[in-house]
Parts: structure tokens; sequence; C-alpha cells
């Protein structure tokens, strides 16, 4: 019981000792009723109430119900950065499996969650609302994708993404905790050879997503004048690496090889890794390292040089099951769209002629 027995009170400037009078009660009733120590009889109630020239229901509710408690339900953890209780995740169903993805905040604001992480052994997941349907979950390490999330809502389908490499990216496909995996392991976008390395015959279909540039990205003026990979085992040049099986780092020891440059003499090789083109973008203009591998718009986005290495094609690899879901439909479409190709070209600098077109 909620009682405003003391608001209403002090508010008409009477005692509580003239008001227990007036009552027929004791002055300790009225503390205790005050307090919502003692709910008082229908007689006494309507009393006070008279008194106070004011309502029984004014004077004295019900408390509302405690909210229900959000339901746990256990959920398969994909994806890097740090885990730990509460830590906000994004929830998509693949093949009937709940799967939930870290939803790393930004500097400036907190990002979108669909439920907190409750135990990490027990893969737990407490639920801050309903599930959410109408939804594709794709892993990559394309920056772009958020690009591509934004026009996706416009056709009234979500996008949950899981930033890890091209590798771990086929992987989870493998696994079935993905619909879709991007992937530019090979020099020149050969996806269909990524995938055909990891799945058999006609399990999947690959489509273009766009071809970018890959190169060094080195800070605003160059001040080390770092030309090509030579360079980089210059003294006082320090390289943000990327982790094994990403593209980026593929592409920086096939350079390395070819120019007969050993790794150790590269300084910042064996240091711990950035995950993903934006993080290691971030290393150089923050000031932590002098270059990068990375896509030239992660270069971009931080104002970075950008010395070019090699051309490649993103592709994004589904599994045919997968196909004629709603949400990867709709996805199918987006590519196909004027609007998402020209943010693609002005915002990324990427080439879009094939966007879209199924390669294998």
């Amino acid at each position: 019981m909620e009682s405003r027995l003391s608001e209403l009170r002090k508010r008409r400037g009477i005692a509580a000792a003239e008001l227990a009078r007036a009552a027929g009660v004791s002055r300790q009733t009225i503390y205790a009723m005050e307090a919502g120590d003692y709910i008082p009889n229908t007689a006494v109630a309507l009393k006070l109430a008279r008194i106070l020239q004011s309502t029984v229901e004014e004077l004295f509710r019900l408390a509302p119900d405690p909210p229900a408690a959000a339901p746990v339900v256990r959920a398969q953890l994909i994806g890097g950065g740090d885990r730990f209780p509460g830590t906000p995740l994004e929830l998509c169903r693949v093949g009937g499996r709940l799967v939930a993805v870290p939803s790393v905040p930004l500097p400036w604001r907190l990002a979108p969650a669909d439920g907190l992480l409750v135990d990490l052994a027990g893969s737990t997941v407490q639920l801050l609302g309903e599930e959410t349907a109408n939804r594709v979950l794709i892993a990559g390490c394309d920056p772009a994708t958020s690009v591509l999330a934004r026009h996706l809502e416009r056709a009234h389908a979500g996008l949950v993404s899981a930033p890890v490499n091209s590798s771990a990216a086929l992987g989870l496909l493998k696994e079935g905790l993905v619909h879709v995996a991007g992937t530019h392991l090979e020099s020149g976008g050969a996806g269909a050879a990524a995938a055909g390395a990891q799945f058999s015959k006609n399990q999947t279909a690959v489509f273009a997503f766009a071809i970018w540039e890959q190169g060094l990205a080195v800070g605003r003026g160059n001040p080390k004048r770092i030309r090509a990979v030579e360079h980089l085992a210059r003294r006082g040049v320090r390289l943000a690496n990327r982790e094994k099986g990403s593209g980026s780092r593929q592409l920086l020891d096939t350079q390395l090889q070819a120019a007969g440059i050993a790794p150790r003499s590269v300084t910042g090789y064996h240091d711990a890794p950035a995950a993903g083109h934006l993080a290691a973008a971030w290393r150089v203009y923050a000031g932590l390292a002098d270059c990068c591998v990375a896509t030239g718009s992660a270069a971009r986005a931080f104002g970075l040089d950008f010395i070019a290495l090699a051309s490649e094609r993103y592709d994004l690899v589904i599994r045919r099951k997968h196909l004629d879901l709603a949400p990867v439909q709709r996805l199918l479409d987006t590519l196909c769209q004027a609007a998402l190709r020209r943010e693609l070209e002005t915002l990324c600098a990427y080439d879009t002629h094939e966007t879209g077109r199924r390669v294998a």
C-alpha cells in the first residue's frame, strides 16, 4: 500500500495529533499509516478523506506490481571483443539457434542491444525485450557493413554484424552460426575459391559486394615517408599488424616475402594485433603506430594517407539453404539498389560495378 497521507496532511497544515483526534485514532496510528505500515479500515479511511477534503483513492493506493523478471535464455556467443557479465548483445536466430554478438559501444554513444550477458560459461543471456525477427546475421571485416545495415533497415529488415576476419567468418558460416560470411582471402576477391575450400560442392552461393583497394595506411602527410612495404623495416617505423587469418595479414605476409623482408625485422609485427580495418587505422590515427595494412575506406575514415597495394573483391558467401529466407532476400535486393552503390562509391571509394552479381 502506498500512502499520501503525510503529504496531504502537511499541505492542509494539520498536525498529526490534531488529525488523530478528529479521526478517533492515536497519533502513532497516523504515523504508521503515513509510513505504509498500517492499513486503515474503511471507516477510518473515509473519515481521513473527509477531514483532509480528499478522496480515499488520493490518500491510499495499491503499490504497482513489481515488473516481471526478464527472461534468461541460452545463446551461442560469437564475435570478438571483451565479454563480461552485463555485456550488451545483439541477437539473431540462425537455423533455429539463438546467436549473440557483443554490441561494442562507441566513445560517444551506447550501442543497441537486445540482451545482456549473464554468464559466459553457461552462455546465458537476459533478454531486454522480445526477440526481433526478420534479421540477417553477417560475419566479416568490411567497415561498410554499417552502410549496408542502414539501407537494409529501409527495406524493413535488420542486420546484425559480427566483426571478425575472413577466415573466422567462413568458419562461423560452416558451423551454421551466421547467414552470411564476408571474405577477401584471395587477391582479386576469389570468395568462391575461399568458400570452396570450406564447403562441399553446391552448399553455398557467392555474391560480389564491392571491389576495394587495400594497402598501407599512414599518418596524415606521411611523416615517416613510407612508400612501400620495404619501408616497414626502417628504424623508427612501427606497424599495427592484423590478426592471423585476416586478408590484410595475408596480403602483408605475401608482400614481405616478395620483398625478402623477415617479419622479425618489422617493429610491431608481433605486437597484439588490431581486430579489424578500422581498429588498425585508428592506431595509426592515435599515434600508436606509423602504418598498418587496411582498406582505403578505413584510411579515409580517419583522414590518413593511403598507398594502394592490391585491388580486391569482397564477397558475401551464403548457404544455399538460407537463400529463400525473407531477410536474406531483402539483403540481396538491397545490394542491387542504386542508392547503396552511390554511398559505397562516395563514402568508401569502392568500385560497385559488380555489386550484387552472383559469382558462384
